[in-house]
């Protein structure tokens, strides 16, 4: 019979076995840490191949923006190119910017594929780069696996600048000759001869007339002898004390001086030989010379050629040209993207501009006829000077402007040319929006008009002309809804000072060239 006692203790031993698990941890840990150790291993190769295709997003951010940027070789040929499509030196600067940039890390990934395209539609350029790389790993081999792929792309766009054409139409007749403000019109009325018998408070209207003429007469009209020549604009071109420093007292006539006969037999070439003259006049309280509305208008389309200097981002990006008007529209200076010249220097725009004053109503300039105010006849023939609307996104696509500078006051007189006899109406009314404005914007061209009050004529002469003086005054609240009416929507702008001029002009640039992005 076996020995209860040892039967009793080996028993004991098996159940203290049974019950101790101090070698099962071991066990359960050495079979654990296989999977721990692959997903650390795992974690380390995937956060790698996580920063590697950070990286080389970078890089294809960078691509993808740098090719569009301003003045960059895809930007640049985007501008030059006449039709939407790819922009082969914008594909090149991407892929070059993208490999430079990943050049930088290429150790760390294999078998990298970038792919980019760079396309024109419209005024909208865009970039799109995308990317695939190969990153080894490590831990993960365990699995079976010997790299991981990463993959990301970018894309960038941006509104290209627009090629615009400024068409100014620019109101040359006789009321654009009256001095730029009251203090100018007082300087000017307290020596100008014209029209004294008619007119003894001083000359409003016609002072600019320079030749000979029925307007302006020794016998009829004048306040001391000229020669039967009206002296308004030349009296305006020369120094104002030497101008009174000729006068001589003279009772006889009825301003109480005269000229010396001297100068008389030679006006008015007499006056710029004996004083100082200037050739235009951009600032006003100067004695050097009487401010006009036209010199205002000239001195404030120079600065609109600084405004759109300062605005361009790409050459030839605007057009301007002068297009003056009494009876006809005159191309005295073409559209140019030259505006950048002297205003002394007489191939120039800017020179152009600062003399526009030269073109007033004298009746001799055939192409811009003489007698009244004929805006109708002006934007019927700028409707077809413009032969061509585009969306400005080529610079042979481009979107034109007119830019309307006027009183307002329309006058359908008008004068042989030259010195030849009137004919017309001569009783201010306005423009008729419907048949004068409205072809034009139907072709989508956007009409920004600048209204510079005609002035109220006061003291009325009821018997001179036909009471021209009255009607003048009776239009003037009629002008402005004429004008608005003829303006594109928010394109109507007033401006009564020299320098209401020269900021609503800059105002009219700036919100073509903003309204031309956002509709385009």
């Amino acid at each position: 019979m076996p020995d209860l006692g040892i039967v009793h203790r080996i028993g004991r031993l098996v159940s203290r076995l049974k019950r101790d698990s101090n070698a099962n941890v071991a066990v359960i840990f050495a079979i654990a840490l296989v999977p721990i150790i692959t997903g650390t291993g795992c974690a380390i190769d995937y956060s790698m191949a996580t920063r590697i295709k950070a990286k080389l997003q970078g890089a294809a951010d960078s691509a993808s923006v740098a090719s569009i940027s301003v003045n960059s070789a895809g930007y640049n040929a985007s501008m030059s190119m006449t039709s939407n499509g790819s922009v082969t030196a914008g594909v090149t600067e991407a892929n070059a910017i993208f490999n430079g940039n990943a050049s930088g890390f290429a150790g760390s990934f294999t078998n990298l594929t970038e792919t980019s395209t760079v396309t024109k539609t419209g005024n909208r350029l865009t970039s799109y780069v995308q990317f695939s790389a190969n990153v080894p790993v490590t831990f993960m081999q365990l699995l079976g696996y010997k790299t991981l792929t990463v993959t990301g792309s970018s894309s960038s766009s941006t509104t290209l600048p627009l090629y615009l054409d400024f068409y100014l139409a620019l109101d040359v007749s006789g009321s654009m000759g009256l001095p730029s403000t009251a203090a100018e019109a007082q300087r000017m009325q307290s020596i100008n001869p014209d029209n004294y018998r008619q007119y003894p408070t001083g000359c409003t209207l016609a002072c600019h007339f320079s030749p000979q003429n029925s307007a302006c007469t020794d016998s009829g009209t004048q306040g001391y002898p000229t020669n039967n020549y009206c002296l308004g604009y030349a009296i305006s071109r020369v120094s104002q004390s030497g101008y009174k420093g000729l006068l001589q007292k003279k009772t006889s006539n009825p301003m109480g001086v005269q000229l010396p006969s001297s100068i008389v037999s030679g006006l008015p070439n007499s006056l710029y030989s004996n004083l100082s003259t200037v050739a235009n006049c951009p600032t006003d309280g100067t004695d050097a010379c009487i401010q006009l509305r036209l010199d205002a208008v000239g001195y404030a389309v120079n600065q609109l050629f600084v405004t759109a200097n300062n605005t361009a981002k790409v050459p030839n990006e605007f057009r301007i040209g002068l297009y003056p008007f009494i009876q006809y529209l005159y191309s005295y200076f073409p559209l140019t993207s030259s505006i950048n010249g002297s205003t002394t220097n007489p191939s120039t725009i800017n020179y152009a501009a600062a003399n526009l004053a030269t073109l007033l109503d004298t009746n001799t300039n055939a192409n811009l006829g003489s007698g009244g105010t004929h805006i109708d006849n002006a934007l019927a023939s700028m409707n077809q000077l413009i032969t061509s609307v585009g969306d400005g996104s080529a610079w042979t696509n481009t979107l034109p402007y007119v830019f309307l500078v006027t009183d307002g006051a329309q006058d359908p007189q008008m004068k042989g040319v030259p010195n030849g006899g009137w004919s017309g109406s001569n009783h201010a009314t306005t423009i008729d929006p419907a048949t004068s404005c409205t072809p034009l914007k139907n072709r989508g061209i956007i009409i920004s008009v600048l209204y510079i009050p005609y002035q109220t004529i006061n003291p009325v002469n009821t018997s001179f002309a036909g009471d021209e003086d009255d009607y003048a005054n009776w239009n003037i609240p009629n002008i402005p809804t004429s004008l608005q009416n003829c303006a594109s929507p928010g394109f109507f702008y007033t401006a009564n000072t020299p320098a209401d001029i020269t900021a609503a002009l800059n105002a009219m640039f700036n919100h073509a060239v903003q309204e031309a992005r956002i509709t385009n």
